[in-house]
C-alpha cells in the first residue's frame, strides 16, 4: 500500500474536533503527566459502551506484583452455550504513560460484543515510573495468565489473541513478537494504529507533525518518558518495527488511519508483516485520523471501520 494521504479528513471527525468530547483537549506535551492523566480520565473514560453479560475485575500475578485485569463476558447465543469462547487480552493506548480500564472500557465493550469473545483488559504499568520495559512484560503475563487459567475462564486456549491501540497496539506487536520464542503463541495480533518506532521523520510525521489529537511533540514527550535509556528503541519488544524478522509472527490485523503520524509506520509494518509471509488484513482509513474506534457513536466511517477490524479478527486470516 502506498503511504500517501488520498482523502480529506473524514466531516464527522471534522465536526467533532472542533465540538466533541476530544474538542480542545491540550497538547499531552504541554502538560505534567499527572495533569495528562487527568485531561486523559475526564475524556476517555465515558463509559459509553454496549451491554455485556458480565464484566468482573481480578489481580493477576505480574513480574513485578499484582497487574489488576477487567473481563468482559459477552452475550452468547445459546447454540453456543457452555461452549469454549474465543478470548482477547487487551492493552489500552495512551503513549503507555496514559490510560486506565475505565479508559478502554467502551472499547473493550465493543469488542467483547461483536467478535463475542472474552476480552481481558490489561492495567498494565505506566511510565515513566515503570519505563520499558514493564509495559511489555505485564501484557505477557496476562497473556500467559489467560493460557493458564482457560478451562476456569470458560475460554479456547487456542483461540486467545492479543490486541490493542495506539501504544496498546505496540504492546500487542511485542508480545506477538516474544511469543515466537515461547510455549504461548497467540490466534491473531490486532494492532490498531499501533506505535511500532521512534523514528519522527516519516513521511506521515511530517504530514501531520500538528495534529489535534497526536502530534509529531506529543509523540516525542510520550517516547521520552517510556524508555529509561535513548538506545532502548533499538529494542524490537520497545519498536517492533526494528525486529530483524518478522517471519513466523501469529496472523495480524492492522488498522490505519491516513490522517495519523503513525500511519506510515503501520503501513510499513502491514508491509514487513506480508513479505514475511505472515497472513494479514489490513483495514486503511485514508478519511479517519488517530484514536477513531473511540469516535464510534458520532463518526458513521469509524463505526463502519470497527465493523471492519471486529469482522477480519474473526475472518479466514486469524484461527479465533
Amino acid at each position: 500500500m502506498d503511504d500517501v494521504v488520498t482523502d480529506k479528513l473524514d466531516p464527522e471527525f471534522a465536526d467533532v474536533l472542533r465540538k466533541g468530547r476530544v474538542a480542545d483537549l491540550p497538547p499531552w506535551h504541554s502538560m505534567t503527566v499527572a495533569e495528562a492523566r487527568r485531561v486523559e480520565d475526564e475524556a476517555f473514560s465515558a463509559g459509553d459502551g454496549p451491554t455485556v453479560h458480565e464484566v468482573s475485575d481480578r489481580r493477576i500475578d505480574g513480574p513485578a506484583g499484582d497487574v489488576p485485569v477487567r473481563l468482559y463476558r459477552p452475550e452468547t447465543p445459546s447454540e453456543v452455550a457452555g461452549s469454549p469462547l474465543p478470548a482477547l487480552v487487551f492493552c489500552h493506548g495512551g503513549g503507555w504513560v496514559l490510560g486506565t480500564l475505565d479508559s478502554a472500557d467502551d472499547l473493550c465493550r465493543a469488542f467483547a460484543t461483536r467478535v463475542g469473545a472474552v476480552v481481558i483488559s490489561v492495567d498494565y504499568r505506566l511510565a515513566p515510573e515503570h519505563p520499558f520495559p514493564a509495559a511489555v512484560e505485564d501484557a505477557w503475563a496476562a497473556l500467559e495468565w489467560a493460557h493458564d487459567e482457560a478451562d476456569t475462564l470458560g475460554i479456547d486456549p487456542d483461540r486467545i489473541g492479543i490486541a490493542g491501540t495506539s501504544a496498546g497496539g505496540g504492546l500487542a506487536a511485542a508480545v506477538a513478537l516474544r511469543a515466537r520464542d515461547r510455549d504461548v503463541s497467540p490466534a491473531v495480533q490486532v494492532l490498531c494504529y499501533p506505535i511500532l518506532d521512534r523514528d519522527f521523520e516519516t513521511p506521515s510525521y511530517r504530514e501531520h507533525a500538528d495534529a489535534p489529537l497526536l502530534s509529531r511533540a506529543d509523540m516525542a514527550w510520550f517516547w521520552d518518558q517510556y524508555l529509561a535509556d535513548p538506545t532502548d528503541a533499538d529494542d524490537p519488544l520497545a519498536a517492533p518495527l526494528r525486529a530483524e524478522s518478522l517471519a513466523d509472527a501469529p496472523p495480524a490485523v492492522i488498522a490505519t488511519a491516513g490522517h495519523d503520524v503513525l500511519r506510515s509506520e503501520g503501513v510499513a509494518y502491514a508491509d514487513r508483516l506480508r513479505s514475511a509471509g505472515v497472513e494479514l488484513r489490513h483495514c486503511h482509513y485514508p478519511s479517519l485520523a488517530h484514536g477513531f474506534l473511540s469516535l464510534t457513536g458520532a463518526v458513521d466511517r469509524a463505526e463502519a471501520a470497527m465493523d471492519d477490524v471486529t469482522s477480519a479478527i474473526c475472518g479466514a486470516e486469524t484461527s479465533l
